[in-house]
């Protein structure tokens, strides 16, 4: 299989302030994040050759994203991929430039959940699909549900008493409300105590509300091009390394020795990621990772399934410091999910915007020393179902 490694670069980027953006719809928020993109580039609509439009809600076709951009004629494409759809934007326009279908393309991720509200009922499945009534029940669980048994399972396998355990996915919240408390574009810009974070008003134990991310809304999007061409538009490009995805078939429902406590997909799809990248020791070699915080334990989990820390050890880690602004590998420098709400369509553009910044060194206030590797992930997951996309991106070649 052939590599993308470095046959691809972002030469500009946008995104909108993520929040309660009542006063907006989905076609000025596209708007606001593009035009920040071609700024950037600078380039103007015009010069794209093909788009991607991700978005999981707030938006059925195409034309969504190229009736207010005034795309004229170029082929445009909707992709969903749940909670991944962002990245799976960008993936996809990566891959068709690498292949030379075109040389510059637009990514774009966008998604209006407030207005619309976002807890609708599940889509019905092709009947004997799963038992004979149309409806997956797995997908009736709500998500802090889902997310909170794999909290308790966690803490009984490694021998974490309640106290203990709720006081390090506190400490996680903690370390991300600091990161949002400096970053302009994020929902919530404030720092939280860890008494805060422990007595917050329960959702499904251990998780309370400070261990969830908000519901929100949100655009950001990307312009990338040839890596041998992207020097022409700037000086300092991000260079795509490698993207990975991955998608389960219900085998964590189906086997008796499903542990709870890790997502195989994330194994799988980074070992893809950094084979592809040359990662040995992503600890060690990445700089930063913006990393699928949708819950605290999430994060927490994701921590040990990417390796940056061995299984079973991330309370060592976490509370080392290790992944704060000023650890060893900073996780979710911007403030993660947990700061900027995740609407789905926009999370994993939203992610890479951050890195693209940092390796830049225009990350203001959480900029980080020299960063040269970047991580972003994204998973869609429930109880054994599971979907990951991820990707690395430099701003050197080789």
């Amino acid at each position: 299989m052939e590599s993308i490694k470095d046959k691809v670069a972002i030469i500009g980027m946008g995104c909108t302030r993520f929040g309660e953006l009542w006063d907006k719809n989905t076609y000025d928020l596209i708007v606001d994040a593009a035009y920040e993109a071609f700024e950037d580039a600078g380039i103007e609509p015009k010069d794209v050759q093909a788009a991607w439009l991700g978005t999981v809600f707030s938006g059925v076709t195409a034309i969504t994203l190229s009736l207010p951009l005034k795309l004229q004629y170029i082929p445009v494409t909707r992709v969903e991929n749940l909670c991944a759809t962002g990245t799976e934007a960008i993936r996809a326009a990566t891959y068709a430039v690498a292949a030379g279908v075109c040389d510059i393309a637009l990514a774009v991720g966008v998604e209006k959940l407030k207005d619309a509200g976002f807890g609708l009922p599940p889509p019905p499945i092709a009947e004997n699909e799963i038992g004979d009534t149309g409806v997956d029940p797995l997908r009736m669980i709500p998500p802090p549900v889902a997310f909170s048994s794999q909290a308790v399972r966690y803490f009984h396998d490694y021998g974490l008493s309640p106290e203990e355990g709720k006081r390090l996915l506190a400490m996680i919240a903690v370390k991300n409300h600091h990161n949002g408390s400096l970053n302009p574009k994020a929902q919530f810009q404030r720092e939280i105590t860890l008494e805060q974070a422990i007595n917050a008003p329960m959702v499904s134990w251990p998780l309370g509300i400070l261990d969830c991310c908000g519901v929100t809304d949100g655009a950001a999007a990307a312009i990338i091009t040839r890596a041998d061409m992207a020097k022409k538009f700037r000086k300092d490009p991000l260079y795509i390394k490698s993207f990975a995805a991955s998608a389960g078939s219900y085998q964590g429902t189906m086997r008796s020795d499903y542990d709870l406590v890790h997502f195989e997909e994330n194994v799988r799809a980074s070992r893809a990621l950094y084979a592809e990248a040359g990662i040995k020791n992503p600890l060690k070699e990445l700089d930063i990772a913006e990393v699928h915080d949708c819950f605290t334990i999430t994060e927490l989990l994701i921590y040990e399934d990417l390796g940056f820390c061995p299984r079973g050890k991330a309370k060592e880690y976490i509370e080392g410091g290790t992944f704060a602004l000023d650890g060893e590998l900073p996780v979710n420098t911007d403030g993660g999910l947990k700061c900027f709400g995740h609407p789905l369509g926009a999370s994993g553009l939203r992610m890479i915007y951050e890195v693209y910044k940092q390796l830049q060194g225009k990350a203001d206030k959480r900029q980080l020393k020299n960063p040269r590797l970047g991580l972003t992930h994204n998973l869609a997951a429930t109880v054994g179902r599971n979907v990951v996309a991820m990707g690395i991106f430099g701003n050197e070649l080789g």
